[in-house]
């Protein structure tokens, strides 16, 4: 137990290390949209002239936004209903249920992120994105179109970290079925990361 307990540790330090990076990066994602979006409402409603990308462009940072912050709040949160009722069991009964639960999320999880790679790497994410298009040279004299795959891998990223939280959560449940919670660090919240 001691041995799960240390794998489980580590695993949490280092889904919050990379989930206080994702974070931090939707949070930065998010400021972003809202220049653009602020820029498409002086140019389409002062000016009379909407700008072709920035549309697009808000919808790009938003699926990586919630692709980036989704599993904290997975992580944190968890089935927020779910617990809440699982609290009306007693507490083996409950966690039993609980752990059914995460493993069902955690073989979803991996259908999804299998399915969402797909996507990055077929067909539909080869094809360009008709009004963002990003440098390719140092004297930005040469743009490519930004491709699909780009957008889509948001959506895949975020499926690929809830997968790895499923896991964490799914140890951790089992370590504190055994009565064996203390040996568990807690899990950090929202506060204090600087994200929030």
């Amino acid at each position: 137990m001691t041995a799960l307990s240390n794998l489980t540790n580590l695993l949490g330090r280092l889904n919050a290390a990379v989930l206080t990076v994702g974070l931090w990066l939707g949070a930065g994602a998010l400021g972003i949209m809202l220049v653009f979006i602020l820029v498409q409402v002086f140019f389409r409603y002062v000016l009379g002239n909407a700008l072709p990308w920035s549309e697009e462009g808000s919808r790009f940072l938003m699926l990586w936004m919630t692709g980036l912050m989704v599993p904290t709040a997975f992580r944190q949160g968890g089935f927020v209903a779910i617990t809440m009722i699982l609290d009306i069991f007693p507490r083996l009964i409950g966690g039993i249920i609980n752990l059914l639960f995460l493993v069902l999320t955690a073989v979803l999880l991996y259908v999804a992120m299998r399915i969402g790679w797909a996507e990055v790497t077929g067909l539909g994410g080869r094809f360009a994105m008709p009004a963002i298009a990003v440098p390719t040279s140092l004297d930005l004299s040469t743009w490519m179109k930004v491709p699909r795959g780009w957008m889509m891998a948001s959506l895949a990223t975020g499926v690929t970290m809830m997968f790895v939280v499923s896991i964490e959560l799914i140890l951790r449940n089992l370590i504190e079925l055994t009565g064996h919670q203390q040996k568990l660090e807690p899990v950090a919240s929202l506060a204090g990361l600087g994200a929030e």
